[in-house]
């Protein structure tokens, strides 16, 4: 029985989200996509908006939890000038609700200083895993409340 509740709360709230920054190739981009349960985002939006919101189907709930988690994430290059990411838009999932942005890669990229604070403001517990894709190789930082900027090589 104890085994079960264990389970059973665990399996609610994860307080973990993950950001993917893929290196594409044939694309030129760098696209970046961000994965949260709904779960917790069910939850947090209570405490982001000031009240419930419908992050399932309203589009409104949708956007403005997609512009959070965008002002929340931000690229620096080696000389820690911003990477001005794009919106590409945001869907949900399953039990997932995605949010993906996107740039140009820049010439001579080095390294990425990495800010994920998504989440923090919520549950300084929250854990936002960025994992960075690049010629099939992955890197990954796992960014908590007290993480400012992470560098991370990206010449792999």
């Amino acid at each position: 029985m104890l085994a079960m509740f264990s389970f059973n709360s665990a399996a609610h709230q994860q307080k973990e989200a993950y950001t993917t920054v893929l290196f594409n190739d044939r694309s030129g981009n760098i696209e970046v996509s961000h994965r949260f349960y709904i779960h917790d985002t069910e939850h947090a939006l209570s405490h982001l908006f000031n009240g419930k919101a419908d992050i399932i189907s309203d589009q409104n709930t949708q956007q403005k939890f997609a512009g959070y988690i965008q002002e929340k994430f931000r690229l620096l290059n080696q000389d820690k000038q911003l990477l001005e990411l794009g919106s590409v838009g945001y869907e949900v999932e399953g039990k997932f609700f995605w949010v993906y942005q996107e740039i140009p890669q820049p010439s001579g990229l080095q390294a990425l200083y990495i800010q994920m604070q998504a989440l923090q403001d919520v549950w300084p517990a929250q854990i936002n895993q960025v994992n960075v894709e690049r010629n099939g190789k992955t890197k990954a930082v796992r960014i908590n409340k007290d993480d400012d900027w992470l560098k991370l090589p990206v010449n792999f």
